[in-house]
């Protein structure tokens, strides 16, 4: 079919076409250049009746392809198509065995199997890239099936966990129990039976998750928060020594609100709030005051007489003076207490309180907007995800997810996109910090899938107030503890950079937004223009893929999952012109 070579131009080679005739079937073919014991591998990229020219990819050498080329095929090399044995060096080993697994078909040879390393892919950072309807939610759904379903070798003590964002890929595992796997699903609203509740404790937020849950907007605000998470531990406690610290902590908010400068209506209203939530026995309401002549108690001492004015205001504070301040800074909370976002919430009243926040407008405008953001959470459903009665660590927490089932998706379609990136946040970070606090580093990985990945892992301010991005960090130190994250994204051009460059595979479907197709050509040097006009053209279920898990970039048709995902095309035919829906 090839005759000699008449032109050798950088890594491409013209040959001759003996046969006369313009095959299209074997575009994108690879020819070997044999000669003298070397193998040099190309690509068919054109033909026609006269000519073909081949894009130079790789060398075969000890029966292992190697991509790249140091040295040219000589002018005297034999032509051929490339044999089965191999393509199996570059395409990966048809049949398969449990270090390999298979993606799907190859677009150029028909008939043959696509697989990759299981250490290649789910060993590093990854993105899946596609424009809707390109198939991509259905090639997700295909590849973790062929993972969990399709596979003679069952991954018993994998971790996988998925944030599904519209909810379409509950149903597509529901088969695993048949294989002797376990699939769970999370929900913030539970409608089938095979649903759990999602959960979060409160008492899992450090300063850095209320931050996030709370939007924080500036790092001032980042001491309010760590001293609410002291306030709230000490006001749960039932530990004797740790009550001791409660009337210091009570009588020092309370003379913070008598020398705020408000009028004396406002200090009544909030020393009875704040006493009405928070008391002792010996710091209440029903305190009594001793004077000269009589007691009253403090709440009677509250009075404001026809001229405004708060009589007793002395006595109170003299009273409250008697309690000695502390400084919480110095105070080790070791027990372990369960609180609600309740009891939050007004550990960060005392908060702002102490800190002066009543006393400067700028400040109590400032944090007064995380008080009334953490009201807004108390008063919606989500509040039922940060519900818990019973203490449970954070380690004993992820155990208890992962116990049984190896894979878990997060269903978030029934909660508004912030509040979805937020909880992506809190768990992700969770479940690295879990990995990192591993003794044995490694030896428990979890692959946390994020659906609709621009949604979350953004370019956002969390590293002007807690000092870093989670999605960042876990791509750029998650890999050696353990924690790996794969982006599933149709705009690839609105997630994070950092998260975007630490990312070693990359299967991309069907993709046609300039900026996006821009961001594709830059991740890899094997991506040519010609590949770009490929991406553009491809059919539904098509996927280019490239990266460390593959030798050279290849072409995959993946098979439909079976069952499919809640993700497939409208139909407006049958909707508009079935009389069943009117």
């Amino acid at each position: 079919m090839f005759g000699k070579i008449l032109k050798i131009d950088n890594n491409e080679i013209t040959i001759e076409n003996i046969s006369g005739r313009a095959l299209s079937n074997i575009m994108n073919c690879h020819l070997v250049f044999e000669d003298e014991g070397r193998k040099v591998v190309g690509e068919l990229i054109f033909i026609d009746e006269k000519i073909a020219r081949v894009l130079l990819i790789g060398e075969i050498k000890n029966d292992t392809f190697i991509a790249g080329i140091l040295q040219k095929p000589s002018g005297s090399s034999n032509v051929r198509v490339i044999n089965a044995v191999e393509l199996e060096m570059i395409l990966g080993k048809n049949t398969l065995d449990k270090s390999r697994l298979l993606l799907g078909k190859s677009a150029i040879y028909k008939e043959f199997n696509v697989s990759v390393p299981l250490n290649a892919l789910f060993a590093n950072h990854s993105a899946i890239i596609g424009n809707t309807g390109s198939g991509k939610s259905c090639g997700v759904a295909r590849l973790l099936q062929n993972l969990f379903i399709n596979n003679e070798y069952k991954p018993m003590n994998s971790h996988v966990i998925l944030f599904d964002a519209y909810g379409e890929y509950k149903k597509a595992f529901l088969n695993m129990d048949k294989v002797g796997l376990k699939f769970t699903n999370y929900t913030t609203k539970v409608v089938e039976s095979f649903e759990s509740l999602l959960s979060f404790p409160a008492y899992f937020l450090d300063a850095d998750d209320l931050a996030i849950l709370l939007q924080a907007n500036t790092g001032d605000q980042i001491p309010v928060l760590n001293k609410t998470l002291k306030l709230v531990k000490i006001f749960k406690s039932e530990d004797p020594k740790i009550k001791e610290y409660k009337n210091d902590i009570i009588a020092s908010c309370l003379l913070d609100i008598l020398t705020s400068g408000k009028s004396s209506s406002q200090i009544r209203d909030q020393i009875i709030a704040v006493l009405s939530h928070y008391n002792t026995d010996t710091l209440s309401l029903e305190s009594v005051i001793h004077q000269p002549g009589y007691d009253r108690t403090l709440q009677q001492c509250l009075h404001i007489d026809e001229q405004g004015k708060m009589n007793a205001i002395f006595e109170v504070t003299k009273f409250l003076q008697q309690f000695n301040k502390i400084d919480l800074e110095n105070i080790d909370l070791f027990e372990t207490v369960a609180y609600n976002l309740s009891d939050l919430y007004y550990a960060l009243e005392f908060a702002l309180i102490s800190e002066g926040s009543l006393n400067n407008d700028l400040a109590y405008k400032q944090n007064n907007i995380l008080k009334n953001r953490l009201q807004n959470i108390i008063n919606s459903n989500e509040k039922d995800i940060f519900e818990s009665n019973v203490y449970i660590s954070k380690e004993e927490f992820v155990r208890n997810m992962f116990k049984e089932p190896q894979l878990i998706n997060v269903d978030l379609s029934y909660i508004d996109d912030r509040f979805a990136k937020t909880l992506t946040k809190l768990f992700s970070k969770l479940l690295f910090n879990y990995t990192t606090s591993l003794e044995d580093r490694g030896t428990f990985s979890i692959n946390i899938i994020l659906e609709e990945a621009h949604r979350y892992v953004q370019n956002d301010s969390d590293i002007d107030v807690i000092g870093y991005n989670i999605f960042d960090r876990i791509t750029k130190e998650g890999r050696k503890y353990g924690t790996l994250l794969t982006f599933i994204t149709q705009r690839p051009n609105e997630l994070s950079t950092t998260a975007l460059s630490q990312c070693s595979n990359f299967i991309v479907f069907k993709m046609f937004y300039p900026k996006d197709l821009e961001i594709v050509k830059n991740m890899s040097v094997n991506v040519a223009d010609t590949t770009i006009e490929q991406i553009k053209s491809l059919n539904p279920g098509t996927a280019f893929c490239f990266g460390s898990g593959f030798k050279i970039p290849l072409l995959v048709n993946f098979e439909l999952p079976n069952p499919l995902p809640e993700s497939t095309s409208l139909k407006i035919d049958e909707i508009w012109y079935n009389n069943n829906n009117i």
